[in-house]
């Protein structure tokens, strides 16, 4: 089993990614600087920064600092939490001067009364609502004292002590006192590295993309008080379409805007950008090898591979490939060790790399689940061929109608022989029950990998599936990415707009996702008893945004009750049929439901015929 968390092993050839980034940080002339770290969910962000975080840490004069705003959200405020850790790790890591300490004492008088405005929502959160800190600043004490009376119902008041409220906001924020502060916070502070001896202060902003808009912004907020002062620099690792977001919806009242804020905005914050590409099926290869080979071999014969691995790579990157001869030729024992691995990493690469748009994580999560069902089976004396276990999970993870399809053929061998083998021998009979996905380029792609299955015994492989064959989904797998959960949400949202806005994203999606968002739409379909429009509308339009999802939408169409289909779904049904041209498959579906409902198959006919000559 792997961790799914990031990593300081480099895997996924980030080799260069990390001397960018390590130059940047270096790189006198550029302080202050803010660097993004950007990529998808699961891309391998967090481990990119862990990386580069461990080289700097070992240089004399620098301060390191991992913030992951996610963890303080819905306890502290963002910017106090931030601005805090930050001068904890200063004093945590440094032997201050006196000069040293009198300024940090300072800072972090600042921080406190950050901390006493943010409290005034628990005094009276109609306040700091409707005016936020300035307000609070420009009314007396005692005005401050009567909202704060008719902000909170009486009994809550009198827990209160009025004196004690008076002095601590005489004391604190008495006339401009704190937005007095607020501006010298750049001196004192770049004041406070200089006494400290930091040469560079290096503060890495994991996660923020989990986060809140209210939080993201307010974390975008505390590093613009720092951004231009002293020897910092920020690196914020994130989704950077989850951060342009959280401006766009802060701003996106403001009348005739013709930029995109949330872009402009960022790019205003984030001076170097580094974006993460997506794994080629080379890099899902070598990714894969490498975590195969890291359960199959010792710690010593890991690091001769990746040695080996790494010292081809310089000789000839383009042309580096994995092979069982590279390794026999130096390590003929750890060769055969291994021989499985390198076949399984080939097996899945291409499949992988293509329907999980080269995400790391989601890979991880293919293994864990793969080395689980291996790890079940050996409870019960039985042995999988991982080979075999992994085209099936393929079929599971992205084709899940049909994986269930071929499991209802276990137990009676002769059936899976001849439906099954038809299938991946290209040679479908009429009476075959797979036949419509004879057309679906990706399941032709899958039968062509090896080892044949249509003649093995798959009941034990099943047996060991059956929590993905009595759920909608498995848990270990089926975890979906913000942006895939915000497609699902504007998806079942029943707004026109929000539908169309959903289906411009599905270029961002990988199959694997997708297909999981379709199925998730068609249970919301069956769960009522009768279809509902706006979900039927959503169901087919995503449908429709990857051909790798026509087969699917077919096959759930045919195990549809006639009966359960109203006349009105009759045209959204024949647009798409017509639109994925399908038609010929779809002749079964038609003769199905005409038992059931004569009626939607006439409407049907009708609109699948319109506009013909």
């Amino acid at each position: 089993m792997w961790k799914d968390s990031e990593t300081e092993l480099d895997f996924l050839d980030f080799d260069y990614l990390i001397g960018l980034l390590d130059e940047l940080i270096e790189d006198d002339t550029l302080l202050p600087s803010s660097i993004g770290v950007y990529g998808d969910w699961g891309s391998g962000k967090s481990s990119l920064i862990r990386m580069s975080m461990k080289k700097a840490e070992q240089r004399e004069g620098t301060v390191c600092l991992n913030f992951n705003g996610w963890l303080f959200e819905g306890y502290e405020d963002a910017k106090t939490a931030l601005v805090g850790s930050i001068l904890d790790a200063i004093q945590s890591n440094q032997k201050l001067s006196t000069g040293a300490k009198k300024t940090i004492r300072a800072l972090y008088k600042s921080v406190d009364k950050l901390k006493l405005a943010k409290k005034g929502v628990r005094y009276g959160a109609d306040l700091l609502l409707t005016g936020g800190i300035g307000t609070l600043l420009e009314l007396s004490t005692k005005e401050v004292i009567d909202q704060v009376k008719g902000a909170v119902s009486t009994d809550s008041f009198a827990d209160l002590e009025e004196d004690k409220i008076l002095d601590a906001i005489k004391s604190e924020l008495e006339f401009k006192e704190l937005r007095e502060d607020i501006k010298e916070f750049q001196v004192n502070f770049a004041k406070l590295l200089d006494e400290s001896k930091i040469q560079r202060l290096v503060i890495f902003i994991d996660e923020l993309d989990r986060c809140s808009p209210d939080t993201i912004l307010d974390t975008l907020e505390a590093i613009r008080l720092f951004l231009f002062t002293g020897n910092s620099v920020f690196i914020i690792g994130a989704d950077e379409r989850h951060i342009s977001y959280a401006v766009q919806r802060k701003f996106d009242e403001i009348e005739g805007q013709q930029i995109n804020i949330g872009k402009e905005y960022l790019e205003k914050i984030i001076q170097y950008p580094i974006r993460i590409p997506r794994l080629s099926s080379t890099e899902m290869k070598f990714y894969i090898t490498c975590l195969l080979f890291e359960k199959s071999l010792n710690p010593v014969e890991f690091e001769k591979i990746l040695t080996l691995f790494n010292e081809a790579k310089r000789e000839n990157f383009f042309k580096f490939a994995i092979s069982f001869e590279l390794i026999n030729e130096k390590y003929a024992d750890i060769a055969e060790k291994v021989k499985e691995d390198i076949v399984v990493a080939e097996q899945l690469s291409d499949v992988l790399a293509q329907g999980l748009n080269g995400n790391p994580r989601h890979c991880k999560r293919f293994l864990n689940s793969l080395v689980m069902r291996e790890k079940m089976s050996s409870y019960k004396n039985i042995k999988l061929d991982r080979k075999i276990l992994a085209k099936l999970m393929m079929l599971e993870y992205f084709k899940p109608t049909l994986f269930k399809q071929i499991a209802e053929f276990q137990g009676n061998l002769q059936e899976l022989n001849n439906q099954l083998g038809e299938l991946e021998n290209d040679k479908l009979s009429e009476e075959n029950v797979l036949k419509i996905w004879n057309d679906d380029n990706w399941v032709k792609d899958w039968c062509s990998i090896d080892p044949k299955i249509g003649e093995v015994d798959l009941t034990p492989y099943f047996y060991f599936s059956r929590d993905s064959l009595n759920n909608k989904s498995f848990s270990s797998l089926k975890k979906l990415s913000r942006n895939a959960n915000k497609i699902y949400e504007q998806l079942i949202s029943r707004s026109q707009g929000a539908r169309n806005t959903a289906i411009k994203e599905a270029i961002n999606i990988s199959d694997y996702e997708a297909v999981e968002i379709l199925q998730m739409l068609f249970t919301k379909l069956i769960g009522t008893s009768n279809i509902e429009i706006d979900t039927l509308k959503s169901y087919l339009e995503w449908g429709k945004t990857k051909e790798s999802l026509y087969s699917q939408v077919l096959s759930d169409l045919n195990s549809l009750p006639g009966l359960k289909l109203k006349l009105p779904t009759a045209p959204l049904i024949a647009d798409y049929i017509k639109h994925t041209k399908q038609l010929t498959l779809f002749q079964e579906t038609l003769v199905n439901w005409k038992k059931e409902n004569p009626k939607i198959v006439t409407a049907l006919e009708k609109s699948l015929t319109k506009g013909e000559k």
